[in-house]
């Protein structure tokens, strides 16, 4: 099938400006934020240290009693010793993408293994459905997310309109019905695990893992997801 792509900022009714043979699909991009701050880049560190070196030239100097007061502060019976959380989790070590305790320093995305629409046989996807009665397409993406994993009461969409869109034309060859698949994002709310269902397998990815899932549609995909 023949693919056409861009970005989406229409809302209203606009969405459904289409011929009787079209199909309109919602898919949920379903994402989990980062949990620990991810590392910082390299050069982001050396012009940090540089910064820091060079307001130490410049900084007032304080008499030394002030400073042995200044230094009695805080201490006390309320000293905690602290220490960070690993960066590594066990998942990342046996490399299980079936768990989100995984690339905590990272965004995660879901994908479901099955058939879906315009395809025949199994394929990775995201959750999606067609749009069939539904209110809006914001309705049919809450509904398509819902049917891989129940309540939605751990999940925020973000916003009502689709953060993007693709169009798939038919070819010669393949008289299926030309898609039209509008993508909404959705974000995991204080949850660690879902009963992910209706699906031959799922996996949770990282933006890189995912365009290899999908290299004809990398580039599209690529510009869309904003990491």
């Amino acid at each position: 099938m023949k693919m056409q792509r861009c970005c989406s900022s229409a809302i209203g009714k606009r969405w459904f400006f289409s011929s009787n043979n079209d199909k309109i699909v919602a898919s949920v991009l379903f994402e989990r934020l980062p949990v620990v701050v991810p590392k910082i880049d390299p050069t982001v560190y050396a012009f940090q240290e540089f910064s820091f070196r060079w307001r130490q030239q410049y900084r007032r100097e304080y008499p030394e009693s002030f400073l042995k007061k200044s230094d009695t502060r805080g201490k006390g019976d309320y000293q905690i010793d602290y220490k960070p959380a690993p960066r590594i989790s066990e998942a990342d070590k046996t490399n299980d993408q079936r768990s989100l305790q995984r690339a905590l320093d990272k965004r995660l995305y879901l994908l479901v293994h099955g058939t879906t629409q315009g395809s025949g046989k199994p394929v990775w996807h995201f959750p999606e459905k067609a749009y069939e009665s539904e209110e809006n397409l914001r309705k049919c993406a809450e509904s398509a997310l819902e049917s891989f994993i129940g309540d939605l009461s751990h999940t925020y969409f973000v916003g009502n309109a689709p953060m993007g869109h693709m169009v798939m034309q038919p070819t010669e060859d393949n008289k299926i019905p030309s898609i039209k698949r509008f993508f909404f994002k959705s974000q995991v709310i204080a949850a660690n695990k879902f009963d992910i269902r209706k699906c031959d397998d799922f996996v949770w990815v990282t933006k890189d893992e995912l365009l290899e899932y999908f290299p004809e549609q990398a580039e599209f995909l690529n510009k869309m997801i904003i990491s």
